[in-house]
């Protein structure tokens, strides 16, 4: 009989106890920053485990600048897949989103890298494998060498059971557009509308959408088998549909609520931009302090592509709105249709510190796409929220964030729609969120300020996600 990893086999002897976590992102940054912030919390908060970040030559110093030092990185090739562009090893590196297909199948190609390393840790196994659902390889990987695998999904528990739920029992065809209808599985209140579905889920069954092809192959069969889910929320905001989601997997499998993941790094120290400020927006926002919660905040992430002729009546509206504004924008071609003076905007194009922008008291509202980091940020600042949902599952994060908890309202138009909205729009919507004299502001603060007690209470001594991610981790270790 061959010897066992961790003591000779029969020998009666107790096995080791297994203190090596191993995290695995995708190479988006969405994706990527709450798994390091994970990382992070592991690292501070249990500093008898291991922890081991698996990452790519191109995201490695990203990834290096947000971690501590006592969390090792460990680098795989990142494969070379035509016409994917050498060096492009993360989305927002991709030269157009129609390569975005490719760089899935290229990920996929990581299996056997990840397998010869985990094949390195057979004397010692780790305690378990945190991937991302896109490498849903990793499950078979972990399988095969006897350690448990986490998913994690970067979305809410309400949005990912939503999701679930539409793949296996799509809306209705003769549900117009514009009426909601209720989501099987899910508790009565829970009602979407067609367009809100998000695009891969509405073509899911479709043979020719290479994404919807991709996650049927790679990820559905794998995600659904994983002992567990990491979910970066927590309980106040997220904890009534626990039960739906979890439904989804296989028996006794739990979704671990340990959010907001940054905050539950605490004071990690962090090395990187994201305590930087090239653009001077911080010191931009102290110069208004003396008005707090004057200015509103733009920005749709790092993914999303923004039409001109949408930036043009966004721009527009701002400035009607007589808010000053802070805009960070992807773009660098285009530039405002109006004259923005120092004092009543500032248009930034290169990093901005967004959560200390969030934080920042001269900050009143955030105009948003509804990224769920995004989210979680604005409500762990207490800031109400603008939504504007532009892809993905936005817009079940936007209908989360203003009818569960009410902090904020929405913009009119539909994801993926192509329809503009308009400068008189974006002013009455600005100036609602912004009215913090008037009833409606005045309920989307006090809900916003609710949010931001519980998401800090949550990751305190004590609190929902602390109590989950010690749970969790002593679950893992009475599972072997």
């Amino acid at each position: 009989m061959a010897a066992s990893a961790n003591g000779a086999a029969g020998s009666g002897e107790p096995e080791a106890r297994r203190d090596h976590v191993i995290i695995f992102p995708f190479m988006a940054k969405g994706h990527t920053l709450p798994l390091l912030h994970f990382a992070a919390a592991l690292s501070v908060h249990h500093k008898s485990l291991r922890v081991t970040l698996v990452t790519t030559p191109a995201n490695l110093a990203f990834a290096r600048r947000r971690l501590p030092e006592s969390v090792h990185l460990v680098v795989l090739p990142f494969p070379s897949l035509p016409p994917l562009p050498a060096g492009v090893e993360s989305t927002d590196a991709l030269p157009s989103m129609s390569l975005y297909p490719t760089f899935l199948r290229a990920t996929a190609l990581l299996r056997e890298p990840f397998a010869e390393f985990m094949a390195s840790l057979s004397s010692s196994p780790p305690l378990v494998v945190v991937s991302d659902f896109f490498l849903g390889f990793t499950h078979h990987v972990a399988a095969g060498a006897g350690v448990r695998r986490v998913v994690f999904h970067g979305m809410s528990c309400l949005s990912m059971a939503i999701c679930k739920s539409l793949v296996l029992s799509p809306a209705p065809a003769a549900v117009e557009h514009g009426t909601p209808f209720h989501v099987s599985r899910m508790p009565e209140h829970v009602t979407i509308t067609p367009e809100e579905i998000p695009p891969t889920v509405a073509s899911f069954a479709d043979p020719d959408n290479p994404i919807a092809r991709f996650m049927i192959e790679h990820v559905e069969s794998t995600d659904v088998r994983s002992w567990g889910v990491l979910v970066n929320s927590f309980a106040a905001v997220d904890g009534d549909y626990v039960a739906s989601f979890e439904s989804f997997y296989q028996p006794g499998a739990r979704a671990w609520l340990v959010g907001p993941l940054f905050l539950a790094a605490g004071d990690t120290p962090e090395r990187d931009e994201e305590n930087d400020d090239p653009e001077g927006c911080l010191a931009w926002l102290d110069e208004r302090a003396a008005r707090p919660g004057s200015v509103v905040y733009v920005s749709f992430g790092t993914q999303a592509h923004v039409a001109d002729e949408q930036l043009d009546e966004l721009a527009r509206g701002l400035v009607r709105s007589g808010h000053p504004f802070l805009w960070a924008v992807r773009s660098n071609t285009w530039s405002p249709p109006v004259d923005v003076g120092p004092d009543q905007g500032r248009v930034v194009r290169g990093w901005v510190p967004q959560r200390g922008v969030l934080a920042h008291e001269a900050v009143g509202g955030f105009v948003s796409h509804c990224g769920w980091n995004s989210v979680m940020e604005s409500l762990a600042a207490g800031k109400p929220v603008l939504a504007w949902p532009m892809m993905a599952e936005q817009a079940l994060n936007a209908r989360h964030v203003v009818d569960v908890v009410g902090a904020g309202i929405k913009v009119g138009a539909a994801v993926g729609s192509g329809a503009v909205v308009g400068s008189a729009e974006v002013e009455e919507k600005v100036r609602r969120v912004m009215d913090a004299g008037g009833e409606e502001g005045r309920r989307m603060r006090r809900q916003a300020v609710r949010a931001q007690r519980a998401a800090r209470a949550a990751v305190s001594d004590g609190g929902t996600s602390r109590v989950a991610l010690q749970k969790l981790l002593g679950d893992l270790q009475e599972s072997y």
